[in-house]
């Protein structure tokens, strides 16, 4: 069923409609109907009906402006005008406005109906055609594959902000949540022609399927290793193992933050990988191993250590493990605060949650406890951190040093630090802070701004042409956010405000004043006395003059 929405002055036209036409046969429910384009406004709002049924002319806003606001707001809707002959001019601009059919009166209601199906065929071709869609999702599914491989990639390329891993982690459907990520490289050395029997327990279908001993294809053996390592890490999903530039990457995930441990596991496991791949395929293997990281995002910084690892097959030989740490010295390892590093802590600090917060600096803490370096490395590399929160602060003009309260002096507090976990805390207690006055003061601009509004709104309410465009433009903002804002506060819409304010201060004047219903109209900001009338009576119940003679025999 298709909502739609009847607007025509004439009452016996709308209840003759009503009557005669068998609404649920041709698909659609009436919602509502309405007697002038303005109330109808209000109904399309309420409901966003899928077809709109108007009359050319009805009282303070006709079928033509009505349609044009539909076209703006409601692009979707379709329109069915209801025109004369002797309106037949406004046919053409009708079309002009993409009105989707007209009906010439007088009509019956048999090609009204006929006219409907025609219009709930187009809309059912539209959903057909959207449709598609789930094609395309299906598409996508087929794909997922193909694109977590690109994004892993990625993720070994170059460094990516926690924010893209987050939404390309939900978007392709990987579950990397860890506390501790090393990355492996496993490079090919060469094919070895080993015995030339399979013993108990081969993989003979995958070395009858590639046919290994019978060829040289390099891609078909990476691909035989890829197998190898995805069914050797089958039980740790998180787990994720690709081939990037001719190599086959592993990318282990842990929950155990201790870079220590993560490494012995991954180095057992893949010792398993090479003995495997050895036995199976017959091929020589060498791999290189990263650090342990705290990040996800940090896994380029362990992907280009592997590489490193991967130099020193010349001087120690193939086939076997190469960790990084045991071939140059831990001290070597850098702490990574680049650009998209201050970013992200940046955008923490202004909109992210205090969870978000807490593990971003748990990781960069993490990060910076594995790089084993000196005290005074470490309240350098702290003194960094804490310039790009000076800058968060500064942005907004926030003064650091009331922020610190007393005892300020920041720099001398950083040196008087003679332990990671109290420098820890008292950088995380600060960002914390710094967080919350940003979180206030952007609510009290929300406050102040809805106050302006209002004030503007009653200084100017009397005025036919105030609009939210005008509030906009005094108060310099756009009217996208000034309207998610000024609902927010006030849990109004703009026009629904506007028109409360004038109703009240119509209901004041009328039990006050001696002025005429029309005065009174101009007063509050109507052009036109009788749309006062309907909008003072649907808000009331009673019209201005039985409103004003009740307040009068009280």
């Amino acid at each position: 069923m298709y909502k739609l929405i009847l607007a025509d002055d004439e009452e016996d036209v709308r209840e003759g409609l009503l009557d005669l036409i068998d609404w649920e046969s041709i698909g659609y429910q009436i919602v509502d109907t309405a007697e002038n384009g303005r109330e109808a406004v209000d109904l399309i709002e309420k409901h966003v009906p899928d077809v709109v049924v108007t009359d050319i002319q009805m009282p303070f806003m006709d079928g033509l402006k009505l349609t044009e606001w539909i076209r703006q707001t409601h692009p979707a809707t379709k329109v069915i005008i209801l025109t004369g002959y002797e309106q037949f001019e406004y046919a053409q601009r009708a079309i002009q406005l993409d009105v989707n059919e007209y009906v010439l009166k007088p009509f019956s209601s048999e090609e009204l109906a006929e006219v409907l199906r025609k219009v709930k065929l187009q809309i059912d071709g539209e959903l057909e055609a959207r449709k598609n869609v789930q094609l395309l999702t299906e598409h996508y599914k087929r794909n997922l594959p193909v694109l977590q491989r690109l994004f892993l990639s990625s993720l070994v390329s170059r460094p990516l902000s926690q924010q893209e891993i987050v939404e390309k982690c939900r978007g392709y459907n990987l579950q990397l949540q860890g506390e501790a990520y090393v990355t492996s490289i496993i490079r090919i050395d060469r094919a070895i022609r080993l015995a030339e029997g399979i013993g108990p327990g081969s993989n003979q279908k995958l070395v009858n399927k590639l046919s290994l001993r019978e060829t040289d294809d390099q891609q078909l053996q990476l691909f035989a290793v890829l197998n190898i390592v995805t069914e050797m890490i089958r039980e740790h999903s998180r787990d994720q193992a690709f081939i990037h530039h001719d190599d086959v990457v592993l990318l282990s995930v842990y929950d155990d933050p201790g870079a220590e441990q993560a490494v012995n596991s991954t180095l057992k496991w893949l010792e398993e990988i090479r003995f495997s791949v050895e036995r199976f395929l017959k091929l020589s293997v060498t791999v290189g191993v990263g650090t342990a990281r705290s990040s996800l995002s940090d896994s380029y910084y362990s992907y280009k250590e592997a590489m490193h690892a991967l130099d020193y097959r010349l001087v120690l030989g193939g086939n076997k493990l190469i960790y990084i740490g045991d071939v140059e010295s831990p001290g070597d390892s850098v702490f990574v605060f680049d650009e998209l590093k201050e970013q992200e802590l940046i955008r923490c600090l202004k909109v992210g949650s205090d969870d978000e917060l807490r593990l971003l600096l748990e990781q960069m803490f993490g990060s910076l406890i594995d790089c084993r370096k000196s005290l005074h490395d470490f309240q350098l590399r702290l003194l960094v951190m804490l310039t790009a929160v000076i800058k968060a602060a500064n942005d907004i003009h926030i003064d650091f040093e009331k922020l610190l309260g007393e005892g300020g002096g920041f720099i001398g507090q950083i040196f008087r630090f003679t332990h990671v976990d109290e420098a820890r805390a008292w950088f995380t207690e600060l960002c914390l802070k710094l967080k919350q006055m940003i979180s206030s003061r952007r609510q009290t601009s929300y406050h102040q701004l809805v106050q302006q509004a209002k004030d503007y709104i009653m200084d100017k309410y009397s005025e036919q042409d105030i609009s939210i465009n005008k509030v906009c433009a005094h108060l310099h903002i756009s009217t996208g956010y000034f309207s998610n804002i000024f609902k927010k506060e006030t849990k109004l819409t703009f026009v629904n405000y506007l028109q409360n304010i004038r109703m009240e201060e119509a209901k004041n004047l009328l039990a006050t004043t001696d002025m005429k219903s029309f005065e009174i109209a101009e007063r509050v900001g109507f052009s036109d006395p009788n749309y006062f009338s309907f909008c003072f009576r649907k808000k009331y119940g009673l019209s201005p003059k039985d409103y004003r003679n009740g307040a009068q025999t009280v």
